[in-house]
């Protein structure tokens, strides 16, 4: 019983600061999610792609051969 009363006032508490977090409309979101994308494509190497290899960190490294 005590384990139980010690998660509702941890739900209790979590509830209490959740209340203040500000909200927006779903609408909303996705409205300024999109903004955002769009206003930083130019930086997202995903889309862009990389000024050159050298530049790209996730190329294919050069293999060690040993003989």
């Amino acid at each position: 019983m005590a384990a139980n009363l010690q998660q509702q006032r941890f739900i209790n508490e979590q509830l209490r600061r959740e209340v203040n977090v500000p909200r927006i409309q779903t609408s909303k979101a996705s409205m300024l999610l999109i903004k955002y994308m769009t206003d930083h494509e130019p930086e997202d190497y995903l889309i862009m792609g990389f000024a050159s290899k050298k530049v790209n960190p996730f190329r294919e490294k050069k293999s060690c051969s040993i003989l």
